[in-house]
């Protein structure tokens, strides 16, 4: 009972990402109670729907109050699952890899805004009191449980929504001198293939049904459709293995690992060799990862009993 409870979130700009949930990065405020309810969060007074869409890109997650009324959110789907109603939480979240130092202060402090929360998700009422935040480096914290695989020299690639974060991990030890993000996300496909449609056949597809395709490889579309997705993808994934290699990745000399939403791309479009490249796929890896960082560091500082 003295322990609080972790919950790692990984505050995507496609996906929010908590160690057993994923939904949409999207916020909707209404005047008036909505009339679908199914993800509604109240707060303050304040209606919102989530996962209505997703945030545009931004170097700054703490522009507005979204990503707090999405944290809300990620806390209420962790706490269901548990059959909590209040609870003391720390957070366990992550920003770019080179954005860390520069922004961590910043977006626990955005976090922490707050002492206490009193809102209702989903028609239930919570109370979380916060006793604290982590922020760690994204994309390696997917990994950093497994590094004793990471034997030689690696290269791991974290594909998200809105950034590419890639780093090297040599016997076993990230190297802080080698990390780069750029702004190469699933978004930038996802637009590639909505101009791609356009021009080609003057139409407009659903989102939904473009993801499927970059998920799943295909959809119930036409063949000539489904051919014009994939060549796009292809050429998306064509742009990340060319970014791998101005950061000097040879697959003759490291390993790729490559984990994030856009691993699924990788897979299905992509051309390498199987052997020399690992895709780890749940999307909830990172989130997963937080939170065994952050219980590593307060078990070390005698936080857990």
């Amino acid at each position: 009972m003295n322990n609080p409870i972790i919950i790692g979130i990984d505050h995507g700009y496609g996906n929010i990402k908590t160690a057993h949930t994923c939904f949409k990065t999207g916020v909707t405020a209404h005047d008036k109670e909505p009339a679908f309810k199914n993800d509604l969060l109240i707060y303050e007074g304040q209606y919102y729907t989530i996962g209505e869409g997703h945030k545009e890109f931004t170097a700054d997650k703490m522009t507005d109050g979204d990503y707090y009324l999405l944290t809300l959110a990620a806390i209420a789907r962790e706490l269901n699952i548990r059959k909590l109603a209040s609870a003391r939480v720390h957070l366990a979240a992550g920003l770019p890899l080179t954005w860390v130092s520069e922004q961590k202060d910043g977006f626990r402090a955005y976090l922490l805004q707050n002492e206490a929360a009193d809102f209702t998700f989903r028609g239930a009422d919570y109370h979380v009191e916060f006793a604290g935040a982590d922020i760690f480096p994204q994309g390696f914290a997917a990994v950093a449980a497994s590094l004793k695989e990471f034997k030689g020299t690696n290269m791991l690639c974290d594909i998200g929504n809105g950034t590419m974060n890639v780093m090297y991990i040599n016997e076993r030890r990230p190297v802080s001198t080698k990390c780069y993000t750029e702004k190469f996300g699933t978004h930038q496909c996802m637009l590639a293939v909505r101009e791609s449609i356009l021009r080609q056949f003057g139409k407009t597809l659903d989102d939904a049904t473009i993801e499927r395709v970059l998920r799943k490889g295909t959809a119930d579309i036409s063949d000539r459709y489904l051919t014009a997705i994939r060549e796009t993808a292809a050429e998306y994934v064509a742009g990340i293995f060319r970014r791998l290699r101005e950061h000097e990745y040879d697959p003759e000399l490291m390993r790729l690992y490559v984990v994030g939403g856009g691993s699924c791309l990788v897979r299905n479009f992509g051309q390498y060799e199987a052997g020399r490249v690992t895709i780890n796929e749940d999307i909830c890896a990172t989130a997963k990862g937080y939170e065994a960082l952050a219980e590593g560091r307060m078990r070390k500082a005698g936080g857990i009993v």
